[in-house]
This record gives structure tokens, sequence and C-alpha cells, in this order.
């Protein structure tokens, strides 16, 4: 499949996506930007989560791990579920009874207007670093299987793929998103499950033949409890994957925005807990997935792609999927999937950026109704904007898988939102706010400390996500001590 034809399906697949856009944006308003009017069916929501949840990042990334990790990365998906059930049935009753936009608003209610402000900046922090990960990961995708070939410079690539987020996310928002998201999840599950249909006939297998196999089982460990020193231990994972899933979607505006958007408080809980039920069988499916694309490239072999002297693994499915001659309906199911995986997270994140910073920072609310349109649409530019530069940084610098950069990133920005949430949550204390942002700052570089040294001072000990919680931690313990009397 030649680069050309690659560009005439991405056109084809966003001509959908903006007919959607043109359906769902003809309500301009901030109402329907930001909160889809409050009108998103539940299981709407929930199917498009999938795909926002697992994004490029696992649609490449976590196929490229199963070499070196197996299938640990289950672990953490174990969590997951136990996360979720937390968001369902603590937080996300506090943001319906507080009626909130930016879920941030309940740090300003609870614990005062700079709390609000630092909770805010945390969440722009986290989330621009994770949806720049992402745009990165398809620009890099689009890079190897399209622009090489013409010699368009990387920054031209991200450029459009940022520009054409922007295109059809400017009006409507997040009611837009909800619906686009479900045809992205309803794409790259398609393109999954395909590609391990085509990539098994090519070896001469079935699924249960390949389910079965010997060379699977190289692969196909789960469970790790045989050094709790190592990063695989198994409760390292699962209390990681619980941090994880309550900070990168029960305290990121982000994810919470979609659950906001449903009708009430029970089909919000209705759509949490049937999305993450779904989610393990799916990334199940995605470690099947990379298993066998490392059987493919030992029978046929392929080696891993090189790309400025750095193996990447990220890069293994598309290599396989366009390069290896695997025939062209693989090609574009292939192409489809990753565009939907990194759109369905990318496009949320910008529009959450936006309501974020709009909300939290700029009191739109609060704005003359004159200006509180134009002023959010401006702000979408300058977030379109901030994306393009930090992206062309992570290619300059970035030399690590990109799943486990995103969590690595996460460990350290997400864990001064836990703190913050939970101590408004479970005590009842007023706090000093002039030393709130000294406790995160405290708080993030002890965890960066703790997990660069852990290995000298602990005989070893190799954090792997829990460092998130600990993070988390430091954060309540330092606002305990500022609190008022």
């Amino acid at each position: 499949m030649n680069p050309l034809h690659i560009l005439l399906l991405i056109v084809a697949y966003f001509a959908v996506l903006f007919l959607i856009s043109y359906l769902t944006g003809k309500d301009d308003s901030n109402n329907a930007f930001f909160k889809a009017n409050k009108k998103s069916p539940w299981y709407i929501v929930a199917f498009g989560m999938i795909g926002a949840t697992l994004s490029g990042v696992t649609f490449i990334s976590v196929p490229g791990t199963v070499a070196a990790q197996k299938f640990s990365y289950m672990q953490m998906v174990f969590g997951y579920v136990v996360g979720a059930a937390i968001i369902a049935f603590v937080l996300l009753p506090i943001y319906y009874k507080h009626n909130v936009t930016s879920i941030y608003e309940y740090l300003n209610q609870r614990l005062g207007s700079k709390s609000h402000k630092i909770g805010a900046f945390f969440f722009l922090l986290s989330r621009t670093i994770g949806a720049a990960f992402r745009i990165f990961l398809v620009a890099l995708a689009m890079q190897y299987l399209i622009f090489d070939e013409w010699n368009v410079p990387f920054i031209l690539t991200v450029i459009f793929s940022i520009l054409l987020i922007w295109i059809y996310t400017h009006r409507g928002g997040i009611k837009t998103i909800v619906w686009t998201d479900t045809l992205q999840t309803f794409f790259m599950l398609s393109a999954v499950l395909l590609a391990i249909y085509f990539i098994n006939q090519k070896i001469g297998w079935s699924f249960s033949e390949f389910y079965a196999s010997d060379e699977l089982k190289k692969f196909n460990r789960i469970l790790f409890f045989d050094n709790f020193k190592e990063k695989s231990y198994f409760f390292k994972s699962f209390f990681g994957g619980i941090f994880i899933t309550i900070a990168m979607t029960g305290v990121d505006q982000d994810m919470m925005q979609k659950n906001l958007t449903c009708k009430n408080l029970k089909e919000a809980q209705k759509n949490m807990l049937s999305m993450i039920s779904l989610l393990v069988v799916v990334n199940f499916v995605f470690l099947l997935l990379g298993a066998l694309l490392y059987i493919y490239a030992e029978k046929f072999g392929l080696d891993v792609p090189v790309v400025d002297g750095l193996k990447r693994t990220d890069l293994l499915f598309p290599m396989i999927a366009v390069k290896s001659g695997l025939g062209v309906p693989l090609a574009m199911v292939f192409i489809l999937g990753i565009i939907a995986a990194a759109y369905s997270s990318a496009d949320s994140a910008l529009t959450s950026l936006t309501t974020s910073y709009c909300i939290d920072f700029l009191d739109i609310k609060n704005k003359e109704k004159s200006i509180q349109k134009s002023l959010r649409k401006k702000v979408h530019i300058v977030v379109s904007a901030i994306l393009v530069i930090v992206v062309v940084l992570f290619n300059e610098v970035l030399e690590m898988n990109v799943i486990t950069g995103l969590f690595t990133i996460a460990s350290y920005t997400y864990g001064p939102l836990l703190g913050l949430f939970f101590f408004g949550i479970y005590t009842k204390h007023k706090i000093k706010e002039q030393y709130v942002l000294l406790v995160c700052i405290i708080s993030v570089v002890m965890s960066y400390f703790l997990n660069a040294y852990s290995v000298d001072w602990f005989n070893g000990y190799k954090f792997s996500f829990e460092l998130l919680g600990l993070n988390g931690l430091f954060t309540f313990i330092g606002l305990w001590l500022i609190r008022k009397e």
C-alpha cells in the first residue's frame, strides 16, 4: 500500500468525522461545547471511552512491550477495575452533587481558590504531556508510513495531525467527541481483531491453534510473584493500576468531562462500570496481538524497526501491517485503527484542556455573554499550538517506549491531584493555601528521587506505578501538616 493510498484513506476517514462534527456542532454554545447539554446516552459514552482510554498508545505501544514484559501488563489492568469502582461510587457522586463543569471547581468549593488553580495547573501539565505523547505516536507512525517517502519534515506532520483535530472539535467540543469517539472505538477494535485474523491466516493457524501454540507460551505469562523488587511484581502493578485509574480518569478533566455529559449520576455510574469491564477483555486481546506480532516477525525473519539508531518497538505493528507484504486489507485496517485510536484520545484532550483553562483560570462563566464564545475559540487555537510545540520537543528527546514514558510522567504529575482530592474528600480541614504549591512540588521532587535512587537505597527495589500512590500520599501528608486548626 503506497503512501498516496494511505493518505487518501485518511482523508476519507476524516471526511466522516467532519460530517459528524457538522451534525453535532450546529449548537455552538458553550454549554454544548463543555457539557453536551447533559444529554449523552450512557452506553454511547461508555463505548466511546474505551477508545479514549486505550488511545494510540495502547494500540501500538502495548503490543510492542510483550517481548520484554510478557503479559504482565494485565496485572495493572486488574487494578483498573478497583479504581473504576472507586470513581463510580466515591468521585462521581461528588461531581454530580456539586454540578461542576470542570472537576477542579470542587477544590475551590472545598479548599479554596489557590488549591483550585493549583489542581487545574497539574491537570493542564499532565494532560498536555499525555496528549502530546499520544499525538507524537500517531505522527511518528504517519511519518514512518507516509511522509518520509515524500521528505516531509516531522513538524509539518505534527501540524497536520493537530489541525485535523482542531477542525472537527472547534464547534461542538465534547458533544462532537462523544459521538466521534464511538466511531473511533469501533474502528480501533475492528482493526485489532482483523489484524489477528489476517496474521494468523498468513502463518497458517486458526485462532484456537494460535492460542494453544508453544510459541504463545513464551509470551503469555500474566502473574509475577517471584521478586517484589522488580517492576513486574504483581502487587506493585495491581495497586499501580488502581492509582493510575483514579488519577488518569477519576481526577482528570479529560475523562470525567465525558462522564459529566450523562443525564444523571446513575447513568454515569453505569457508563463507568460497563466501560471498565470491556476494557479488561480488550487489553488482553491487545497483548495477544503483541505476541502474534513477535511470533510472525521471528517466523519471517523481520527485525524491530530502528529509527535514528534506536529500536522502536512501537513501530513493530505498523511495519508488519503495512510493509511486510500481508496485503492491502490488513494495511487499510491498520491505518484506520491507528488513526481512530490516536485521535479518540487526542481530540478529547484538546477539548478538556480548553475547558479547564476557560473555567478554572479565565472564569468564563462570569464573563459577559458576548465574549464567552470568542474567548473559548481563541483558547482552543492556543492550546493546539502548544501541543504542536510539545510534540516536536518529544521527538527530539524521547528515547523510551511510549507506554512506559506516559505512565512514568503520570506518576509525578498526577500525584498532587490525588492528594488534593482525597484530602478534600476524607478530611474536614481547611488549609493554609499559601503553602499548597510548595507541598505539591516537594511531593513530586521526593517521588522523583525515591524512584531514581530506590535501587541503591532499598537493596535493589525498583518502583513501578505504585509510585503514583506514594506521590499522592506525600501530598496528603503535606496538606495535613499545613491544615488550619
